[in-house]
């Protein structure tokens, strides 16, 4: 692929799933792929939106499991450096099966473990995109997206994406704060994260981790305090989520659905809003794109939101807001 309308860089993970129950009484583990740039990237292309995913992985067969899944995925990864150095990240997700038994989870309740210290992924650095088919490709896209995860990975990753605000056509950044990530250098975190918010056209942000960060879960606030961005994307749990575009603002609420896992949502969400957003959708119809691919991940099993039909997308798209607020997501699939 010699150019990807998207450009997702960071960090892909190897999942290691327990079966449900205490983790310590898992005796098999599935395997599955993650990292929040990959899965934004695999929903894109599900969406019919070019993408291509820039990393680093270990020279090992968890890397060469993640490309292979990028790659069947339709996610160009022409872009992906091996490290013969460093293995690639991974985790173990533990599932809960409810049971009260000490060490469970409740019913559909998720844990993570990482190992993604020293990491392939967190040597990532200006070189990875300075040169070759990466910088081509960065400079021929229209819109590059990254996390505050990739952000927090390391001094050289944070040196990266500072040289991305600068060297992207259109970026786009998901705040996607994680406090153990950034160890001791956790009391700069607001203001690094700030100026990546700043630096950025695009910004999608969760009202909790938002008060955690910056102070404020409110919408206006928070469009007050980061007026740079062209569109702010406030996500909270009361399953409303605004979105400015400029000066002017909608509220979209999410679909009525039964959760089975909420690992992946944002990430879905941020595929689905910036795929309206390189289709020219409306909107309210960017933030409903959003809320049907979070939808696909949280009524699912696995990172990785399994989009509807385009028939069915499109038939959602439609509705009116009085049709939108009632909807069961379920009803959505039903052809």
């Amino acid at each position: 692929m010699s150019s990807s309308r998207v450009v997702c860089i960071g960090e892909g993970l190897a999942v290691l799933v327990a079966e449900p129950g205490p983790l310590e009484h898992s005796e098999s583990f599935s395997r599955s792929a993650g990292g929040a740039e990959a899965n934004v990237a695999r929903v894109l292309v599900q969406l019919g939106v070019s993408a291509s995913w820039i990393s680093r992985v270990g020279d090992d067969g968890f890397g060469r499991y993640l490309v292979r899944q990028l790659d069947d995925a339709g996610v160009d990864v022409a872009a992906v450096a091996i490290d013969t150095a460093r293995p690639t990240g991974m985790y173990v997700k533990a599932r809960g099966a409810g049971t009260g038994v000490d060490g469970d989870l409740p019913l559909g309740e998720s844990a993570m473990t990482y190992f993604r210290s020293g990491s392939a992924a967190s040597a990532l650095s200006v070189d990875d995109i300075a040169c070759g088919p990466a910088d081509r490709l960065i400079r021929g896209a229209e819109i590059v997206h990254f996390s505050g995860i990739t952000v927090a990975l390391s001094d050289t990753s944070q040196a990266m994406t500072r040289s991305l605000l600068s060297v992207a056509s259109t970026v786009s950044f998901d705040l996607n704060f994680r406090r153990p990530l950034w160890g001791d250098r956790v009391e700069e975190a607001s203001v690094v994260l700030a100026d990546h918010v700043r630096g950025s056209d695009v910004v999608f942000m969760g009202a909790d981790e938002a008060l955690e960060v910056f102070g404020s879960d409110d919408p206006d606030t928070l469009r007050a305090q980061f007026p740079e961005p062209r569109f702010l994307v406030v996500k909270n749990d009361a399953h409303v989520v605004t979105a400015f575009d400029g000066a002017s603002r909608v509220d979209v609420p999410a679909l009525t659905l039964d959760v089975v896992e909420k690992i992946g949502a944002g990430d879905a969400f941020a595929g689905g809003f910036l795929a309206g957003l390189a289709k020219g959708l409306s909107p309210v119809n960017r933030v409903r794109l959003g809320h049907l691919c979070a939808a696909g991940a949280l009524t699912a099993h696995g990172d990785v939101a399994e989009v509807l039909e385009s028939s069915s997308v499109t038939a959602a798209l439609n509705l009116s807001e009085r049709e939108w607020s009632v909807v069961h997501f379920s009803a959505l699939s039903v052809s």
